[in-house]
């Protein structure tokens, strides 16, 4: 969706993961399985919501990020829903 300035385009992502094993036996660390992109909050959110109840998805967040189109410049995320397990904030 963008902005009335038009210099500003703002992103909708669900993006899952999963649990993929360690070189230390026996342990696992969530790794990004699937990542889609979408024009409303509420569809990311119910992506994230449909995602998080399959078994193999060990957990699912729907944000949004703003880019500044003119600099290429893209804003941290700001999270709409974190379902199940997922990374800490200070991985982002």
């Amino acid at each position: 969706m963008t902005s009335p300035d038009e210099t500003t385009k703002t992103h909708y992502i669900c993006q899952t993961y999963v649990n993929a094993p360690t070189a230390r036996a026996g342990q696992t660390s969530l790794k990004v399985d699937k990542l889609f992109e979408y024009t409303s909050a509420t569809q990311a959110q119910e992506r994230a919501k449909r995602e998080a109840r399959s078994d193999d998805c060990a957990g699912a967040d729907a944000y949004s990020i703003t880019e500044d189109t003119d600099s290429g410049e893209v804003s941290g995320p700001e999270f709409l829903v974190r379902l199940g397990k997922v990374p800490e904030l200070d991985d982002f």
